[in-house]
């Protein structure tokens, strides 16, 4: 029997989505040239989709501050940052975006829907001056799993130093490694990629 939904988090709770304007009114009062949001948060829960809901405040978590949140901060900054100089918006999604891995099913989701996002806001503020970046790291050794979990992924300066320089040359959507090959991938290469994760996942 599956566990009924109970939450009392909530992305769209009222004190919540006040916290992002706060940011803006502080952001823009002690910083009052910013020209830049980078919306590079993001948590990342393994789930397994077939064992009912066992934990959604978890998932509902995630899907707040991967794919609510830079929607939402990004439309509140516009207005500031099209009155500045050389205004930009950095997206940081993930290899994932592009092939799925399906023991992050809900990660995956949140970084797609951030991509699509992201393609579409470019559209809509081309005229406006803000440049819109998208950054698509592949697995990093960060702490994105939990503190000294990640250890395997590329080196976090040597995925740094490639990315931003390219960033500086004017691209506006960069992978690297793993990433990269995804971003670029036909969707017969994807497929087989992901056949290939499920081949290296089976017992």
């Amino acid at each position: 029997m599956l566990e009924e939904p109970r939450s009392t988090f909530s992305p769209f709770d009222e004190a919540l989505l006040m916290a992002p304007a706060r940011l803006l009114k502080r952001a823009v009062q002690e910083f009052t040239k910013l020209n830049v949001l980078a919306n590079n948060a993001s948590i990342q829960h393994r789930v397994s989709l077939v064992d009912g809901i066992t934990n959604w405040e978890q998932h509902e978590q995630e899907l707040a501050i991967n794919l609510a949140a830079p929607i939402h901060l990004s439309m509140l900054f516009i207005p500031h940052l099209m009155k500045q100089a050389q205004p930009a918006i950095v997206n940081v999604t993930s290899g994932l975006a592009f092939m799925v891995a399906p023991p992050v099913a809900v990660y995956s989701a949140t970084k797609a829907g951030l991509h699509s996002f992201t393609m579409s806001l470019r559209a809509q503020v081309s005229e406006s001056g803000i440049e819109v970046v998208e950054i698509v790291p592949p697995a990093v050794q960060t702490d994105l799993g939990g503190p000294g979990l990640q250890t395997f992924g590329e080196p976090l300066d040597e995925f740094t130093d490639g990315v931003m320089a390219r960033v500086a040359a004017g691209e506006q959507e960069v992978g690297y490694g793993t990433s990269e090959r995804a971003r670029l991938a036909s969707r017969a290469e994807l497929d087989e990629m992901l056949a290939n994760f499920s081949r290296r996942s089976s017992p």
